[in-house]
C-alpha cells in the first residue's frame, strides 16, 4: 500500500461534503498485470435524466522543492490512470485534485495551461483549510 498524500483526506472530506459517495478509497486497478492505486473514487446522483456521475481522483499536493518535477510525475500518473479506467471502468473520469494556492500560482501560466490541454487532463481545484471544492475544470480539448 502506498503513502496517502498529504491533502488526501481533505479532498475526501471536501467531496463529502459536494454530496460525492466515496466508493473507493483507494481505487484499485490490474491492468496488464501492473497494480495501479487512484487515491479515491465516488459517485454521484445527478438529476434524474443524466443519471450515476462516476469519479475517480488522483490528490497531489505538489508540496516538492520542484513542483514542475512533480507536475510531470503526477500527468504520467493520470496519463496511465486513465488508459486504465478506459479499459476497467471507462464510464468513471478521471481529475488530478490539486489545492486552489498551487493552481493559482501554477496551474494557471501558459506552460501549465498549454500541456493540461495537451494531455487532456481535468482538473479539481480544492481550498484545504475549509475543506471545499473550488471548482471543477473539465480536460481542455485540443
Amino acid at each position: 500500500m502506498t503513502a496517502k498524500d498529504y491533502f488526501h483526506d481533505t479532498v475526501k472530506t471536501a467531496l463529502i461534503k459536494d454530496e460525492w459517495l466515496i466508493t473507493h478509497d483507494p481505487l484499485f486497478l490490474d491492468f496488464d498485470n501492473s497494480k495501479i492505486q487512484v487515491d479515491l473514487a465516488g459517485e454521484k446522483l445527478i438529476a434524474a435524466e443524466r443519471g450515476l456521475q462516476k469519479i475517480a481522483v488522483e490528490v497531489k499536493s505538489f508540496m516538492s522543492p520542484s513542483i514542475v518535477y512533480a507536475f510531470h510525475l503526477a500527468l504520467g500518473q493520470c496519463l496511465s490512470y486513465r488508459l486504465a479506467l478506459r479499459d476497467q471502468d471507462p464510464e468513471r473520469q478521471l481529475y488530478l485534485a490539486v489545492p486552489d494556492f498551487i493552481y493559482r500560482d501554477f496551474f494557471r501560466r501558459p506552460f501549465a495551461q498549454s500541456v493540461l490541454k495537451e494531455a487532456q487532463i481535468s482538473l479539481l481545484v480544492f481550498e484545504p483549510s475549509q475543506e471545499v471544492i473550488v471548482q471543477w475544470i473539465a480536460a481542455p480539448q485540443n
